[in-house]
C-alpha cells in the first residue's frame, strides 16, 4: 500500500457552517520491523512513541492488518491498551495519546482528521466519549474505501471538496458506531431476540404488550426490557407505542376512516389518550396531519 499523507487542507467559514471540516487524510503501511512513525510522516503531526502528543483537532484511524498498543491521557499514560485489525481509534482534541505498531507484526493504518460542532454535539450526546476511545468495526471494505475516496477528493480540492469531506466523515462515523455496537452482540442470543421482537410486534400491532414479548420469547420481562432498550435504544412499550403512531400517519395520509376509528384499530381504548400521544411524538395533532399530507389547505 502506497503511503498517502495530506495534510493542511484548506478550511474556510462557509466549511466550518457545514459542521464538520477535514484537516488531514492519509493512509500508510508499516511493515514488520519498520521504524515508526516512518521518516516522511507529516511535521505537523509527527510524534515519538515515547513522548506521544497532543493534537487540535479529531482524528479516526483505522487498522486493517497487524496490531500494536495505544494509550491516552483518560486511562493514564502508563497504561497501554491493545489493538489489533478491525479497530478504529478516535483520538481526542487536546488529550495526550501515543500509539505504535508492534514491531514483530506492523500494521496498515487509515486516519482522517477533522473538527466542528457537528462532531462536538455527537461527543457530548454521548456516541462517542473519551473513556471508550478503542471501536471494534471488524474488516469492511466499505470503510477502506471512503478512506480512499476521501484522499482522491483531497487531492483534487475541487469546489466544494470540504464538504464532500464532511460527508465521508459523517459516514465512517455512523457506520463506526453502526458495527462497533453490534459487533458487542454478536457473541450472544441479544441480536436474534430483538429481531424476533420486532417481527411480533409488526405481525400483532394491535393486540402485543411488553410482558406478552416477554413471554413469547421465554426469558423475565426485566431482562428483555434490559436487552430490548439497549440493543434499540427504546423500550418495549415506547418502540410498540412509536410503531403505532407511525402505522396511524400511514393510515391517517391514505385512508378516509375517522379519527377515533384509527385509534381504535390501533388498539386505543381512548381516543384522548391517542390524540395526546401522537402530539407529543409528532409535534402536531392528528388532523393538522392528515390536513399536511393530504394536501389540503389548512
Amino acid at each position: 500500500m502506497t503511503s498517502i499523507h495530506l495534510k493542511y487542507l484548506a478550511v474556510n467559514p462557509m466549511d466550518l457552517e457545514w459542521g464538520l471540516a477535514v484537516n488531514s487524510v492519509g493512509h500508510q503501511e508499516i511493515g514488520p520491523g519498520a521504524d515508526y512513525p516512518p521518516s516522511n510522516h507529516p511535521t505537523r503531526y509527527l510524534f515519538s512513541p515515547e513522548r506521544g502528543r497532543i493534537l487540535s483537532e479529531y482524528q479516526l484511524l483505522y487498522i486493517t492488518e497487524g496490531s500494536g498498543v495505544f494509550s491516552c491521557e483518560t486511562f493514564g499514560r502508563d497504561r497501554k491498551l491493545p489493538i489489533h485489525a478491525g479497530n478504529m481509534i478516535l483520538l481526542f482534541p487536546g488529550e495526550w495519546h501515543n500509539y505504535r505498531p508492534n514491531r514483530e507484526s506492523g500494521w496498515k493504518e487509515y486516519w482522517i482528521g477533522f473538527d466542528g460542532p457537528m462532531m462536538d454535539t455527537r461527543v457530548s450526546h454521548g456516541f462517542f466519549n473519551r473513556s471508550r476511545p478503542i471501536l471494534d468495526v471488524s474488516f469492511h471494505d466499505e470503510l477502506t474505501a471512503l478512506y480512499l475516496r476521501a484522499t482522491e477528493i483531497a487531492e483534487m480540492q475541487q469546489s466544494g471538496f470540504q464538504q464532500a469531506l464532511g460527508g465521508i466523515v459523517s459516514a465512517l462515523l455512523g457506520l463506526a458506531y453502526h458495527y462497533d455496537r453490534n459487533e458487542n452482540f454478536i457473541e450472544s442470543n441479544t441480536a436474534k431476540m430483538v429481531v424476533r421482537a420486532k417481527m411480533l410486534v409488526n405481525e400483532n400491532l394491535v393486540t402485543v404488550t411488553p410482558t406478552s414479548l416477554a413471554d413469547e420469547l421465554c426469558v423475565s420481562y426485566s431482562s428483555f426490557r434490559r436487552i430490548f432498550k439497549e440493543y434499540t435504544g427504546f423500550s418495549p412499550a415506547k418502540y410498540i407505542l412509536n410503531m403505532k403512531i407511525n402505522k396511524a400517519k400511514e393510515m391517517l395520509t391514505n385512508s378516509p376512516a375517522e379519527i377515533k376509528e384509527i385509534a381504535y384499530n390501533l388498539g386505543f381504548d381512548n381516543s384522548d389518550y391517542f390524540f395526546t400521544v401522537f402530539r407529543r411524538l409528532t409535534g402536531q395533532t392528528p388532523l393538522a396531519y392528515r390536513t399536511r399530507t393530504q394536501g389540503k389547505r389548512i
